[in-house]
């Protein structure tokens, strides 16, 4: 195959292929770091926030000037459309992957909070309850200001000592002080431990 085809831009290949896979790359690449900006600004990260905003617009630049060359190519306009909404949703698992912030988890248990209440704060998570009215009654509502990478951890600790319990994620922006897990992996002696001192 001849290689001054590809990069010839008057070329029919580069026209209706080359130049629509480099608008979507393009795309891909600004809307990702669009996204990720979006996300880290959210966060009060006010030094990486702008740094990707520079890169995002020169990105988004080259790849609108390509478009404006070639109105006539509907291929272009596809591959616009479509490395915008690949670019949104990668950005999205990029942050969900690195697990940036806090997050505040309140939960309304359906019985008693003990149990749960004491091994989240026998596991290091800083735990605030409180005694409120619900429409069934009295109930303790349970407050944690946790890492977005223990968010899993802490889920599977409610439904194991309260199946079902009504409970919320919220995002924090910022925190003062608080008590927070250190990292480390769970064990099977977690449980054995806890349970150790529940029954002395």
């Amino acid at each position: 195959m001849d290689l001054s085809l590809i990069f010839d831009t008057d070329s029919a290949i580069f026209a209706w292929v080359i130049l629509p896979l480099l608008i979507f790359l393009a795309r891909i690449s600004d809307q990702t770091i669009g996204t990720l900006r979006l996300i880290f600004l959210s966060k009060g990260q006010k030094f990486l926030a702008p740094f990707l905003g520079f890169f995002e617009v020169i990105i988004w630049l080259i790849a609108v000037s390509q478009i404006m060359k070639h109105l006539d190519n509907v291929l272009a306009y596809i591959a616009y459309g479509g490395g915008f909404a690949m670019g949104n949703y990668i950005g999205m698992v990029i942050e969900e992957k690195l697990s940036i912030g806090n997050v505040l988890i309140r939960i309304i248990p359906k019985k008693d909070t003990s149990d749960l209440i004491a091994y989240l704060r026998e596991s290091n998570y800083g735990v605030t309850s409180v005694r409120a009215e619900g429409s069934k009654g009295e109930v303790d509502i349970v407050f944690t200001i946790i890492k977005r990478k223990d968010i899993e951890h802490v889920v599977a600790i409610i439904n194991k000592f309260n199946p079902n319990a009504f409970y919320t994620i919220e995002d924090v922006k910022a925190i003062n002080e608080g008590i927070f897990k250190h990292t480390r992996k769970a064990t099977i002696f977690d449980n054995f431990s806890y349970h150790l001192k529940k029954n002395k």
